[in-house]
C-alpha cells in the first residue's frame, strides 16, 4: 500500500496542473542535456529537477494523451493544426449524440411531479465535500428538477440529518447510506422503494459503494443504482477503478453508476470501466462538456469532468445539466435517462 508507484499518473486534476507547470522547466533545456563544464559535478538540486521533469512528462502522457500533440509541437514536433485536428477528433463525440431521447421525455419533464411509473427518470449525482454542501440547496434541486434517484458522496451523519431536516424525504423517501470508516459515507436516495439495498455493491477495497434496485414502468424493468466514490490517492484510485471495471462481467442486473470518479474520459482506467458494455451519459448524449470541478475556486472556471453517470446497455441519456451548490468543490451533475 505504501510502495511508491512506478507510474506516477496523478489522479487529481490539481496534481496534473502541477505536473504540467513543472514540465515546462524542461522545454527549453531537455532533462538529459549536460549541465556545466564537462566532468563537473551535477548539483543535487539539478538532479531533483531533472527527475521531476521526466516524471511529469511521463505522467502527462499517461493522463492527458489528447494534450500530447500540442506539447510535442512545443518540443519541435508536429505543428499546431495537427494537434488541433486531433483535439477535435478526440472531443467530437461529446458534441454528437449517439442516441436521442424520445418525444415522451419532454412531456414527462414538464409535469409538476415525477412519474415513477414510466420508463423515464431524472437522476443526479453530487459530491457534498465531507458534508459541507448546502443540504437545503440539494433538496431544492431535487424538487425543481423532479429528481427520482440521487447519489451523494462524502456524506457525514450530521449532513444526512440536515438533509432530512431540509425535507429530502418529501421527494425521495427511500435511501441507503453506508460508510466504510464510520466518518464519511455515500448514499442513494430514491422516489420509489429500493429493492435489495446493500452497503457495498462492488466490494470496493477503498470505500463502500451502496446500491439498490429501482423499478421502472410498473415492473417492466429494474436497474441497480450505485453511488460510486473513487479516492484521489494513486494506488487506491487505480484499484477502485479496476474494481468497477470488473463489473462489466457481472450478469443478472443492469447498472447505473453515479459518482465522483476522480477521472475524466482521458484516463485509461475510466475508459476500461466502460469497455463494450457501459457508456458515459455526457458523451452519449452529445450535450458537450460537463465540467464539475473545481466549483469553489472562482474566478477559476470548472475545467474537469470527473463526476459521471455511467449507464448499462439499453439505457439512453440526455438533458444533461451541471448545477453549482454552495459548500462543495464539486458541482452536481444531472441527466434524464430512458430505459429501453
Amino acid at each position: 500500500e505504501n510502495k511508491r508507484p512506478t507510474r506516477p499518473t496523478p489522479p487529481s486534476p490539481w496534481r496534473l496542473v502541477g505536473h504540467i507547470r513543472r514540465s515546462r522547466i524542461g522545454v527549453q533545456r531537455p532533462a538529459h542535456a549536460p549541465r556545466g563544464p564537462a566532468g563537473a559535478a551535477v548539483h543535487p538540486r539539478d538532479r531533483i529537477r531533472d527527475a521531476v521533469v521526466r516524471d511529469s512528462r511521463r505522467a502527462r502522457a499517461d493522463t492527458v494523451g489528447h494534450l500530447a500533440p500540442l506539447d510535442r509541437h512545443a518540443d519541435g514536433g508536429p505543428w499546431p493544426p495537427a494537434g488541433i485536428g486531433l483535439q477535435v477528433w478526440w472531443q467530437w463525440p461529446f458534441f454528437s449524440a449517439s442516441t436521442k431521447l424520445p418525444a415522451a421525455v419532454d412531456a414527462a419533464m414538464a409535469s409538476t411531479r415525477a412519474d415513477t411509473g414510466d420508463m423515464i427518470a431524472r437522476v443526479m449525482t453530487f459530491n457534498v465535500y465531507k458534508g459541507h454542501a448546502d443540504a437545503k440547496a440539494i433538496v431544492d434541486i431535487v424538487r425543481d428538477q423532479r429528481v427520482e434517484v440521487l447519489a451523494l458522496q462524502e456524506t457525514t451523519n450530521d449532513f444526512v440529518k440536515k438533509l432530512d431536516e431540509a425535507g429530502i424525504h418529501s421527494y425521495l423517501p427511500y435511501s441507503q447510506v453506508s460508510s466504510s470508516d464510520g466518518v464519511y459515507g455515500n448514499g442513494i436516495w430514491s422516489a420509489t422503494e429500493l429493492g435489495r439495498p446493500v452497503d457495498d455493491e462492488v466490494g470496493s477495497s477503498a470505500s463502500f459503494m451502496p446500491g439498490g434496485t429501482v423499478t421502472f414502468g410498473g415492473g417492466k424493468a429494474q436497474l441497480r443504482f450505485v453511488s460510486a466514490p473513487i479516492p484521489g490517492y494513486w494506488s487506491r484510485w487505480k484499484r477502485s477503478l479496476d474494481e468497477l471495471a470488473s463489473m462489466r462481467s457481472r450478469e443478472g442486473s443492469r447498472y447505473v453508476f453515479m459518482g465522483d470518479f476522480n477521472a475524466t474520459t482521458d484516463h485509461t482506467p475510466f475508459r476500461n470501466i466502460l469497455g463494450n458494455r457501459f457508456s458515459d451519459a455526457a458523451r452519449q448524449s452529445g450535450h458537450g462538456f460537463t465540467f464539475t470541478w473545481p466549483s469553489n475556486k472562482l474566478p477559476l472556471p470548472r475545467f474537469a469532468g470527473i463526476d459521471h453517470i455511467v449507464l448499462d446497455k439499453d439505457i439512453i441519456a440526455g438533458q444533461m445539466q451541471v448545477k453549482s451548490v454552495a459548500g462543495s468543490d464539486h458541482a452536481a451533475l444531472l441527466a434524464t435517462i430512458v430505459v429501453r
